[in-house]
């Protein structure tokens, strides 16, 4: 009897999948993330720029400044290597980075962990992922957002973008359709958008949109203020104010206003925190009027005492789209099973990067595992920790912090912010002083930008999950110093 050979079985995995368990893989990796926690351990703390690299440093500088037209606002251009909450310059020397590409590196610099699923996402087959064609990462990163999100919230799915500003695009699109013909939006005073076309005309700051055509059809509201609403007799008056004004829109414009953006904590605006019955009071008119409620977290998501800023107000209930970006690498359009759009309205080549997603995730997953939240998280430890810092800097130097009536005053009114947003106002806000305070505290070894339409503030969004509380003394000196020369 002759018997048949029976064909091999086919294995049980992808020869991609294979590749990313290979042991061989998995050492060389291990090899590389232990060489780059071996080189970053020499950085301790703030160091002067090297003089041997003074000229070829002034040679980058000049290259990069003939790319893009202009000078490059810091002279920034990293190494390559940091270590946690500081960063090494090409220059050689090093810094406390308190701004963190302005929110985007939220774990730092030299991350080991986040360092090993970069170099994971480059066994991948291409960089970019798009709508066409793509691998799991993308899904996977989105998958991990959505299961967080709709804990406090409707949200349902989400769609991918490349920036913060096609993510608000993206927004718009989906507000737009599901509510045509309106074609107005309502947004706060002093909100920051975005830097394409339609977001510069929505956000409220006229030197970005300097000779731009306008078309876009946006009506601003008040936003929450303390000061305004105790001179007005206490905060139900300015809510009743509010509420009064955007009905007054709405009655003007009937079944014209597609959206309201609600920055629940205000980045470029100031790091000025909202109000819970302020919000409600607005979006339960919003749900009265079909007006959808969009939540903008670009800057927000992940800072607060929680991950997500609806579920600090305890109003996710009311959120119909919702965007987020920054810390997340890949952005992200969120939105809820009635504001799913049609097929079609959403598409592009991109994506993202795999890179930008397996970091995401991994960003996302140690926000939800770590004990950060809540009000005796760490994020709330360390907002406290540079508020009592800054009240010593205040107390030491009172002629740097007039008082500033807009703020309601000197003193504690001074400082301000959430979780890891902060922000202080030395010099009365004067918007040329905190600049060269700026300037002047890169030069002293300390990172950190501003914020705000007037009062002006400077600004930190520290690396708050590697950032050592012990640490925030050797920060104030070099804010103390940078202060100096310009006060």
């Amino acid at each position: 009897m002759t018997m048949t050979a029976q064909p091999a079985a086919a294995p049980s995995t992808t020869a991609g999948s294979q590749l990313h368990a290979s042991p061989a893989v998995r050492a060389a990796l291990d090899a590389i993330v232990a060489q780059v926690q071996s080189a970053s351990a020499s950085l301790t703390g703030e160091r002067p720029p090297n003089p041997g690299l003074k000229e070829s440093y002034e040679s980058l500088m000049a290259r990069a400044a003939a790319v893009r037209g202009r000078a490059l606002l810091y002279p920034y251009l990293g190494s390559g290597l940091g270590r946690g909450a500081l960063v090494e310059l090409a220059d050689g020397s090093v810094k406390w980075d308190m701004i963190c590409g302005i929110g985007v590196n939220f774990f730092g610099h030299s991350d080991p962990d986040l360092t090993r699923a970069a170099l994971e996402a480059g066994l991948d087959d291409v960089v970019k992922h798009g709508n066409l064609s793509s691998n799991f990462a993308a899904y996977e990163f989105a998958e991990t957002l959505l299961v967080e999100a709709k804990k406090g919230s409707n949200l349902r799915y989400a769609y991918l973008a490349t920036s913060g500003a096609m993510a608000n695009e993206n927004a718009l699109k989906v507000c737009f359709q599901k509510n045509a013909p309106a074609p107005r939006v309502i947004a706060f005073d002093d909100c920051f958008m975005g830097r394409s076309t339609t977001m510069a005309q929505i956000g409220d700051t006229a030197d970005y949109r300097q000779l731009l055509p306008l078309n876009a059809l946006v009506d601003y509201m008040p936003f929450w203020d303390e000061t305004a609403a105790a001179a007005m007799g206490g905060k139900s008056r300015f809510i009743d104010h509010a509420v009064a004004t955007l009905d007054r829109l709405i009655h003007r414009y009937p079944r014209q206003h597609a959206c309201f953006i609600f920055e629940l904590v205000q980045g470029e605006g100031g790091f000025r925190v909202g109000d819970r019955d302020f919000f409600k009071a607005l979006m339960d008119v919003c749900k009265a009027n079909r007006i959808a409620v969009w939540d903008d977290e670009i800057q927000t998501f992940g800072r607060t005492n929680h991950m997500f800023a609806y579920d600090l107000f305890n109003l996710g209930q009311y959120v119909d789209v919702m965007c987020v970006g920054k810390m997340t690498q890949a952005c992200a359009t969120l939105y809820t099973e009635e504001y799913n759009p049609k097929a079609g309205l959403l598409s592009g080549t991109f994506t993202g990067e795999g890179v930008s997603f397996r970091v995401g995730q991994r960003v996302i997953e140690r926000l939800r595992d770590g004990a950060y939240y809540g009000d005796d998280g760490l994020f709330a430890r360390h907002h406290a920790a540079f508020r009592a810092h800054a009240k010593a800097l205040i107390a030491k130097h009172p002629n740097w912090f007039p008082p500033i009536p807009t703020l309601g005053g000197g003193g504690d009114h001074l400082v301000g912010g959430v979780g890891g947003m902060m922000r202080l106002a030395p010099f009365g806000g004067d918007k040329k002083k905190i600049n060269d305070a700026c300037k002047a505290c890169f030069d002293e070894g300390l990172i950190l930008f501003y914020c705000g339409h007037g009062p002006f503030h400077l600004r930190m969004l520290p690396p708050l999950p590697v950032f050592n509380e012990s640490d925030w003394p050797r920060v104030f000196a070099c804010l103390e110093r940078g202060l100096a020369r310009v006060g």
